[in-house]
């Protein structure tokens, strides 16, 4: 039954068929061999997969993201990243790095995170004389920051689906998401060190930097709002995506005036593309999960598992890493996420695993998945940004992705980097 599984998913992805319908079509054939054929309870667990409260916070986020990129939230931040480092060897690389980060802090998506930086700074640095391929490939590794440095999209979904705290998951991704920025950070200044083309601009200037964060003091409390309201429990994570889109409008409206209601439509429109596109994902891959507990294809694996690690924890995180690296270069983070997570947790918990540390070490693994070949969608939209070929691209992003890798090793590893922080907010 699990090779059944295997083969219809991936043959059908391979195919190019969109991953919504594939997870549909793969929950059809399954329903099918196991002899419980059932269109309404097929029709049921779609709209169970969608039915959430946690789940609305992902339109408020992707609204936010959008505003921000429209309302010039977005530009702000990212002057006040380059007033910081803008004057250093190579300095864009930083800016891009660090605009990131800052952004990840609002948007909580990595294809919103990776247009906003790269139609802003890839100009830029190409007009500068820095590698293009290079450049691509930094802020393409850059937008991966989004889903792990809080709040994340992600993260939301992957609470819904181990019934756990979504404010301890965003928690648990801040020092990862450093951890990989400060990665990309030390990478570029290997690549750029030795390079005489990366030229050094002026010099710093602490007018110039007071006067980015002034003009960006509206733009950077953004995330702030955020995440004190979680911590203080003052709202939960979706009243605090409502409030962050609500924030974002206010500001981009009435403050910086560079949203006008004429750029709304394809505010709104954008979001309610991109809410669909996860929701239906959500809702096929319930029904899939449906039958695929009823093939008893967890145990399977879980059987498997077991007998590869020995019950060593340390060889069962090596495997599993090991799959979503493998599964991240075929699939999106949503659908792999949907899918390997009922999957996989049950068993982590088996061995002692906190269902956040887990959670967490997932996001990260799949989100260098989201710069990896074939089916990256942030390589992709890097692409499309800088009409760099996919071809140069895959070859550009692999120490980014191999910085990736690293942090994931650590974060597997050192179990404290993801739990420490949540643990002194329990407390």
């Amino acid at each position: 039954m699990i090779v059944l599984f295997l083969l219809c998913l991936f043959g059908l992805i391979l195919m190019g068929m969109p991953v919504a319908f594939a997870l549909f079509l793969t929950a059809l054939v399954l329903a099918w061999s196991l002899g419980a054929w059932s269109p309404p309870l097929i029709v049921q667990n779609v709209f169970r997969g969608i039915d959430s409260f946690p789940l609305m916070a992902i339109p408020f986020f992707l609204l936010a993201g959008e505003i921000m990129n429209a309302g010039g939230i977005s530009r702000r931040i990212i002057l006040v990243a380059k007033a910081l480092f803008g004057h250093v060897r190579g300095g864009l690389g930083y800016v891009t790095v660090v605009a990131s980060m800052l952004i990840a802090g609002v948007s909580g998506s990595a294809v919103a995170d990776t247009s906003a930086i790269g139609s802003i700074l890839y100009p830029v640095m190409k007009k500068e004389g820095y590698d293009p391929r290079k450049a691509a490939a930094l802020f393409a590794a850059s937008g991966t920051s989004g889903p792990i440095i809080p709040p994340s999209i992600p993260m939301v979904i992957f609470a819904v689906i181990a019934n756990v705290s979504v404010i301890r998951l965003f928690i648990g991704g801040i020092v990862p998401g450093l951890l990989l920025c400060l990665g990309l950070m030390i990478g570029w200044r290997l690549h750029v060190r030795s390079r005489s083309r990366y030229r050094v601009l002026g010099a710093f200037s602490l007018g110039t930097a007071l006067t980015a964060f002034w003009g960006a003091s509206l733009a950077v409390f953004l995330p702030i709002i955020i995440l004190g309201g979680i911590l203080l429990g003052v709202c939960t994570a979706t009243e605090a995506a409502v409030l962050s889109a609500a924030y974002a409008f206010v500001v981009s409206v009435f403050i910086y005036r560079e949203l006008k209601m004429k750029d709304m439509l394809p505010v709104l429109v954008n979001t309610v593309r991109g809410t669909s596109v996860v929701l239906l994902i959500c809702g096929a891959a319930m029904a899939a999960a449906y039958f695929i507990t009823t093939a008893r294809i967890p145990i399977l694996l879980a059987d498997m598992l077991l007998d590869l690690s020995g019950g060593s924890w340390i060889l069962f995180m090596l495997w599993v890493n090991v799959l979503l690296l493998i599964v991240g270069c075929v699939m999106d983070l949503t659908p792999a996420l949907l899918i390997l997570g009922p999957m996989l947790l049950p068993i982590a918990v088996t061995y002692g695993l906190d269902p956040v540390h887990f959670g967490v070490v997932m996001v990260v693994n799949l989100c260098v998945g989201l710069i990896t070949p074939p089916v990256g969608n942030v390589l992709y939209v890097a692409c499309g940004i800088s009409k760099v070929s996919i071809a140069d691209m895959s070859r550009a992003i692999w120490p980014n992705v191999v910085i990736g890798i690293i942090v994931i090793i650590v974060i597997t590893y050192l179990p404290w980097t993801v739990t420490y922080l949540p643990s002194l907010m329990v407390k």
